[in-house]
């Protein structure tokens, strides 16, 4: 009989374990030999810091990266086929969600794999909570293009996606964050509202909405930490979609996630 394979969140910022991983998460992982990291350093500081009773060293942690190789899963899967438990850990934030694991999950369930989502952090959905945009409706970016006039072209396109209505997610690297929120102040509708949401649950937490108008009337001086974005277009229509339940919600699209300087966001 093959093993369960766990889909392990990780933390998504510097803070003590229990506030944003619930215990019965953390015991899944203290019982779990067999882990499959997006990245095996980080993966071996979670480990050590949620106290997993056996050494570190004698655990089993392969490093998948950041674009697992599909040749290669039938080799990781092979110990939960023959019965043993595992887990998949990204860096930040829920494996499969924005982050590597689809994959080698689509791979697992052809083979009649059990596979079973812990309860963790997501910045995506931590943000739209907190947005007072449309959650029925809503789609995640990944990031947006660096090229300025590219950059352009997706907030007009985001920004008519989001009149649907449709709540449009997005990410930076931290250090170009000042310049996202200056491009969207500037090119979006004055009405438009964008959320940034900067260090979710981290100690430096700080999560905003306000209209594009009012965005610009100050010059942008956000710390260089992870922050998701969030946009929605005003008006009476928007509105009332956001109000009326039940509400089908559209598939959650995501585009590029990753720049070679990869940042915890997720």
């Amino acid at each position: 009989m093959s093993g369960i394979l766990f889909m392990l969140p990780n933390r998504i910022a510097e803070r003590d374990l229990t506030e944003t991983i619930p215990e019965g998460t953390l015991a899944h992982a203290r019982a779990c030999r067999y882990f499959l990291a997006e990245n095996a350093k980080s993966a071996r500081a979670y480990l050590k810091a949620l106290e997993h009773p056996v050494p570190i060293a004698e655990l089993t942690i392969v490093e998948i990266g950041h674009e697992p190789d599909p040749a290669r899963f039938a080799e990781w899967i092979a110990p939960i086929v023959n019965g043993q438990n595992g887990c998949i850990v990204s860096e930040s934030g829920c494996p499969g969600v924005a982050d590597p694991g689809a994959g080698l999950v689509a791979y697992a369930t052809e083979r009649g794999i059990n596979i079973k989502p812990l309860v963790g952090p997501c910045s995506i959905l931590l943000t739209l909570m907190a947005s007072g945009m449309n959650g029925q409706r809503f789609r995640f970016l990944g990031y947006l293009p660096i090229d300025d006039a590219e950059r352009l072209d997706a907030i007009r396109r985001l920004e008519a996606a989001s009149r649907e209505p449709e709540t449009q997610l997005f990410i930076e690297t931290p250090y170009r964050n000042n310049r996202l929120l200056s491009a969207l102040a500037e090119h979006l509708a004055p009405e438009t509202r964008i959320t940034v949401a900067t260090d979710v649950t981290g100690n430096d937490e700080c999560i905003r909405t306000k209209t594009a108008a009012q965005w610009r009337q100050t010059e942008p001086d956000l710390p260089k930490l992870p922050t998701v974005f969030a946009v929605l277009a005003s008006g009476k229509s928007a509105r009332k979609a956001v109000a009326k339940k039940p509400q089908v919600a559209s598939p959650v699209k995501h585009g590029p996630t990753r720049r070679p300087n990869k940042s915890r966001s997720r």
